[in-house]
């Protein structure tokens, strides 16, 4: 599964998802941030890899800005990777692929038993 971006989510869908999904990443962006650009595809290629059950999701932080608002994103690009319906990291702008890979693959192993 890849990084889900030809939608406009509402705040609502989001709320949801995150209820009813095993595990959501949610990439946030914008047009315009060339860091967000470089990052978006390396971060998808591992989550697609290791972590196939976590529906990845892009948020336009500039199209929808009621939903960074409302989860206290300030800055792009900002990483929340939500497990079991919980927020359980929260990475931006510097941020290492591999710690975030390693820091999510125990937790993701035992819930995918």
């Amino acid at each position: 599964m890849s990084l889900e971006e030809n939608r406009d989510y509402t705040l609502e869908e989001i709320e949801a998802i995150i209820k009813e999904e095993l595990g959501v990443l949610l990439y946030f962006s914008t047009p315009t941030c060339n860091v967000c650009k470089a990052l978006k595809p390396k971060i998808s290629q591992a989550f697609s890899e290791h972590f196939p059950i976590i529906r990845q999701i892009y948020i336009d932080s500039a199209k929808t800005p009621e939903i960074p608002a409302s989860l206290q994103i300030f800055s792009v690009p900002t990483i929340l990777i939500y497990l079991d319906g919980k927020e359980f990291a929260r990475e931006g702008r510097n941020l290492s692929i591999e710690k975030l890979v390693e820091k999510i693959k125990r937790p993701y192993e035992i819930m995918t038993r």
